[in-house]
């Protein structure tokens, strides 16, 4: 267990998902020729919400003294290189990920309890996204 009361095996499980995750949206079927010509695809709401739980782990886990470094910057841009076929879809992932690591900036100040508790919850959360994508592409 680290500082924060996160182990390392359950990061890496969260990372591991959002990886497997990124991966089977790239090799999953194709979708029909309407969408394809469409800047939307079904589960854009579940990788926009992705992009917001990691600009908040960003921050959030910075902020508690986690020293990853670039970690969760680097998944978010492993999940634009994937899924950002056109600029407006990369500029969508990326506001996401702005949105979660400003609206946190802005929440704290330092590394409390509930900031902890909001890791937690991101990692959850996240993973359980992750989950649902997996299954719906197989």
């Amino acid at each position: 267990m680290n500082a924060l009361g996160l182990s390392r095996k359950r990061i890496r499980i969260c990372v591991l998902s959002v990886l497997l995750c990124l991966n089977v949206l790239v090799s999953g079927p194709q979708q029909a020729t309407a969408q394809l010509d469409s800047d939307n695809r079904p589960y854009d709401d579940k990788l926009l919400r992705i992009s917001e739980i990691l600009g908040a782990i960003h921050y959030l886990r910075e902020l508690c003294g986690a020293r990853e470094g670039q970690v969760w910057r680097d998944q978010m841009k492993n999940l634009v290189d994937s899924e950002g076929t056109t600029a407006i879809r990369r500029a969508k992932l990326v506001q996401g990920f702005n949105k979660g690591y400003r609206g946190y900036r802005r929440t704290y100040r330092s590394c409390t309890e509930p900031a902890k508790l909001a890791i937690d919850r991101f990692m959850d959360e996240g993973a359980a996204i992750a989950g649902v994508l997996l299954k719906e592409n197989q």
